[in-house]
């Protein structure tokens, strides 16, 4: 090595020295903030970085923090800054790219028990589309899987492997058969959006106009005929979106116009509480196997899937505009539903099961 990149390499004071990012994944168009030392100043030039062999905008520099957005046609990669000639140390950046385009999510996709990722082209109230919901196989081809459903919103699966989704033009929802045979299955549910399955095979029904319904199970299938009121709630702009975590504690959130909105937590009993206030937003939930919480929301200000800890901490796990839900895949990854696409994501983080 040259004395000159001996120097360019040291820890001179002049150097920058990258320590941490926040949040540690993005989606393009997102928001990372690099934090270290001597990455900028008041009035030098802005830095510039790179995440691999893409260059990235800084927007912002000081001496120990750089907000980075992340540009289209990113992929996962080393982020280094550059200033003054010299370039900081790696740090790994996990960056979201797309799966699937040209669709219509409202909600969490679904994923089955082999891998597949299910999402839907719901539409605008009672627009009928040539595909109702696609699937996504484990190499990433989407092919139509249901036809002739109007406004799909939720999607679960039961124990068996049958879909089921809601549908919030009718108050309906259809059963849905592995080869894509849809069925009515129980009608006269308000507005339906969000479903889930509890672990005895009960599937939850949130009607955005303030209630959730519970169709219990029978022989560990939910039955038709036993559905009733389990719990009431404020009515919602947009939809309920319904996940359990690993004690049967169902929560729930339905957007407001509200800046400072509430996760609710229903216990089985359909005793109703708060469980964490102050998103923007919130939308569709998943659980990790330590029953963290993500969601789809604003905090502070910031938007993308957002870590609520069982102590109710949170902190932004991943930055990005337009999400809507998100569902965890094997391998620790994730894949994020926007209002128009799938994104997929390594994050290192295990999902848990569903019922």
């Amino acid at each position: 090595m040259t004395p000159l990149l001996d120097f360019l390499k040291s820890d001179h004071p002049g150097t920058p020295h990258l320590h941490h990012l926040i949040p540690p994944a993005a989606m393009p168009g997102g928001e990372i903030e690099v934090h270290g030392s001597h990455l900028g100043t008041h009035n030098a030039d802005l830095p510039t970085v790179s995440i691999g062999d893409t260059p990235a905008a800084v927007s912002l520099a000081r001496s120990s923090r750089a907000t980075v957005r992340i540009p289209d046609g990113s992929i996962s990669g080393d982020l280094v800054l550059h200033r003054n000639g010299s370039s900081s140390n790696p740090l790994h950046a996990r960056i979201a790219v797309p799966l699937a385009e040209n669709l219509h999510p409202v909600a969490n996709p679904a994923v089955d028990a082999d891998g597949r990722l299910f999402a839907t082209f719901s539409g605008t109230r009672g627009q009928q589309v040539p595909v109702s919901i696609f699937a996504i196989d484990r190499d990433f081809q989407i092919r139509p899987f249901v036809r002739d459903l109007i406004n799909p919103t939720g999607l679960a699966f039961d124990r068996e492997g049958f879909l089921y989704t809601s549908s919030r033009n009718d108050g309906t929802i259809y059963r849905i058969t592995p080869s894509g045979d849809a069925t009515l299955f129980a009608e006269g549910l308000g507005i339906a959006t969000g479903i889930a399955f509890d672990e005895h095979g009960n599937l939850y029904v949130g009607d955005r106009s303030g209630t959730i319904f519970k169709i219990a199970a029978t022989a560990g299938l939910p039955d038709p005929s036993n559905l009733f009121v389990f719990a009431t709630l404020e009515p919602s702009m947009a939809a309920y979106h319904l996940a359990f975590n690993s004690k049967g504690t169902l929560f729930v959130t339905g957007p407001t116009t509200s800046s400072n909105q509430v996760i609710r937590a229903i216990a089985p009993d359909g005793t109703t509480s708060v469980f964490y206030q102050g998103l923007g937003r919130a939308q569709g939930m998943a659980f990790d196997i330590d029953d963290n919480l993500y969601v789809a929301a604003s905090l502070h200000g910031q938007r993308g899937v957002v870590r609520i800890t069982r102590q109710g901490e949170a902190s932004l796990a991943l930055s990005g505009s337009n999400l809507v839900g998100l569902a965890f895949l094997e391998d620790g990854c994730a894949a994020l539903a926007t209002r128009d696409a799938l994104y997929h994501v390594a994050l290192d983080i295990e999902g848990r099961k569903l019922a």
